[in-house]
């Protein structure tokens, strides 16, 4: 592809660089040979760009000029991941069931749907047009799904659970497993709570690798349009999650969370039962959340405090070994 005409399918400004440049891949700025466009997101790898052997660089409006050719946008990182999606190309699924596939016969699959080996469908299930279940994914019973559904290998759908369109699971997501509820009877044993609510996933929600959403007690888990959930995410049982937020790598919500819209959970964050996480809330990696977290708040640690309370917080605890030999040092004078 001509560079000129990759400007314009970006519509990313094309500047110091020739328009009939052949681009033939997309790479990482340290790796990007000729022929190859990359991206510069981050300032820290703005020396990179100087040197970087790629044949274009996507750069924001106002980086500075640098030799390679540069697409300017608005935003680098988006761009990118659109030169990416011109130059791979995903497998294709042609439409068909099969062999070893077990569809049951009430349940209503839509048009041009590709059902992989040994896939299992239950009985009344419903599947929009579109589908794409790879190999070994099982859909239970009166699940409800819409148009575009993608699961890929393992993944699982259970009972009476309701997914919008355009929904993907990843390689082992289990969306509806039972929620961990529990009541100790008299003689001190588990008794098993059963957990008759379904899970709802809005549209272009996006479940990732071993990822888990579990059924609610009564009620449902309700996850909002556009949110996306990370490799190993649980997600406990009557959760509320909104739009457009993202639950990173090994974040867990205990039941009853209520997660806003447009919030980030970094990896490994962990959120108490019954929490209220605010619209556009920031938990940085590995905070512990035991208590609401305002609106637009961005907090940090265990239990997790205001980001920059948090921040020198941890520069004063490097710094207590010095403060108590010199508490010490005072005493022996003193």
């Amino acid at each position: 592809m001509k560079l000129s005409k990759l400007s314009e399918i970006l519509h990313a400004p094309l500047e110091n660089g020739s328009p009939d440049t052949e681009i033939t891949g997309v790479a990482g700025i340290e790796e990007a040979a000729a022929g190859q466009v990359t991206f510069v997101a981050n300032p820290k790898y703005a020396s990179a760009a100087k040197g970087t052997g790629a044949s274009a660089v996507i750069v924001s409006e106002d980086f500075p000029a640098i030799p390679a050719a540069m697409l300017r946008s608005k935003n680098p990182y988006l761009t990118f991941a659109k030169a990416v999606a011109l130059f791979y190309q995903p497998p294709r699924y042609e439409p068909g069931v099969h062999a070893t596939a077990v569809v049951h016969s009430s349940a209503q699959i839509g048009k041009s749907a590709h059902i992989g080996p040994y896939v299992v469908i239950d009985e009344n299930v419903k599947i929009g047009t579109n589908a794409v279940l790879l190999a070994h994914s099982v859909i239970y019973q009166g699940a409800v799904i819409g148009d575009n559904f993608f699961a890929h290998a393992h993944a699982v759908v259970r009972e009476h659970s309701r997914l919008g369109n355009n929904v993907v699971l990843q390689n082992g997501a289990v969306i509806g497993a039972d929620g961990f509820g529990f009541a100790k009877d008299n003689s001190g044993h588990w008794h098993k709570i059963v957990q008759s609510g379904p899970v709802v996933l809005e549209d272009d929600v996006e479940v990732q690798a071993n990822a888990c959403i579990d059924r609610a007690s009564v009620g449902e888990t309700h996850i909002g349009r556009g949110a996306k959930i990370d490799n190993l995410v649980q997600v406990g049982h009557g959760s509320k999650v909104g739009e457009n937020t993202l639950l990173c790598a090994q974040a867990g919500l205990a039941g009853s969370t209520d997660v806003g819209k447009n919030v980030i959970l970094a990896g490994q964050v962990g959120v108490a039962g019954h929490c209220k996480i605010g619209d556009g809330a920031i938990a940085t990696a590995q905070s512990g959340i035991p208590n609401d977290v305002a609106p637009g708040a961005i907090v940090s640690g265990y239990p997790a405090i205001d980001n920059k309370l948090w921040l020198r917080c941890s520069a004063a605890f490097n710094r207590l070994p010095e403060l108590v030999k010199l508490v010490r040092s005072r005493k022996a004078t003193g």
